[in-house]
């Protein structure tokens, strides 16, 4: 049998088992995934310090996360705020000096490259002391952590944050359905249990590309769960409109 007509009683029977026709939805099987994940490491390696969140522990945008021994940088941006302000009191100290014409207009440039200068180098090292300190950049769950403080950290993620609100439900569509499903086009969620419950998402994303050995292609769908009361990794049944399902029907 030719692998075309293959692809067409296979695409058929999933069709037949994934939709009640008639005046039923359609009903497809769906994966609720984090929105986001976010692997935390370091740009600038060092020893972990201190770690303030275990995996479990729900964060927001901008909290403190961990920190690196950062004695060093401290020293650096110490010293580089003192050169800022002996550079400035020069200045005002040559200031009358150059009211006076005692101070040539050269001179009095290259004092103020000099200040200029001196607040570059305490901004880069403010810069590098910040990166001693790291800050989840979403709200979300730690959902994994291998970092201990006096470990040495660099590239390699020590926490991962995962965001579950929203959560994305992906889902993979026959072809038979290409052009049928739209953008921001509702859908009806049900997680499998224990967690159950029938819940609203919209379509946010339709693959353009469909893949031809399996004769399917993808959508996804964004869930809200700002009370996360439904976990992410979990196997959910979406159920689309009537109209989808007729048109599924006629094609």
């Amino acid at each position: 049998m030719p692998k075309a007509q293959l692809w067409i009683i296979l695409g058929c029977l999933f069709l037949i088992q994934t939709t009640a026709w008639g005046s039923e939805p359609l009903t497809l099987e769906g994966m609720l995934e984090p929105s986001e994940i976010v692997d935390y490491s370091c740009q600038s390696p060092g020893i972990l310090s201190k770690i303030y969140v275990e995996r479990g522990d729900t964060v927001k945008e901008g909290q403190l996360l961990a920190e690196l021994q950062s004695g060093v940088d401290q020293a650096i941006v110490q010293l580089a705020r003192a050169k800022v302000e002996f550079g400035l009191r020069k200045a005002k100290r040559n200031e009358d000096l150059f009211k006076q014409k005692l101070l040539s207009a050269h001179q009095k440039d290259e004092l103020e490259t000099e200040i200029r200068l001196a607040r570059m180098q305490l901004k880069e090292a403010q810069e590098r002391l910040k990166l001693r300190k790291i800050r989840s950049t979403i709200n979300g769950v730690i959902v994994k952590r291998t970092g201990a403080p006096g470990e040495y950290v660099n590239e390699l993620p020590f926490l991962t944050a995962a965001r579950i609100d929203p959560l994305n439900v992906e889902v993979i569509v026959p072809a038979a359905l290409y052009g049928k499903i739209q953008e921001n086009q509702s859908a009806v969620i049900e997680p499998d249990e224990p967690i159950g419950g029938r819940y609203t998402a919209k379509v946010v994303i339709i693959d353009q590309v469909i893949d031809a050995a399996s004769g399917t292609f993808g959508v996804r769908l964004l869930l809200p769960n700002n009370q996360g009361k439904v976990p992410a990794g979990l196997k959910c049944r979406v159920y689309f409109s009537d109209t989808v399902a007729q048109q599924a029907t006629k094609s």
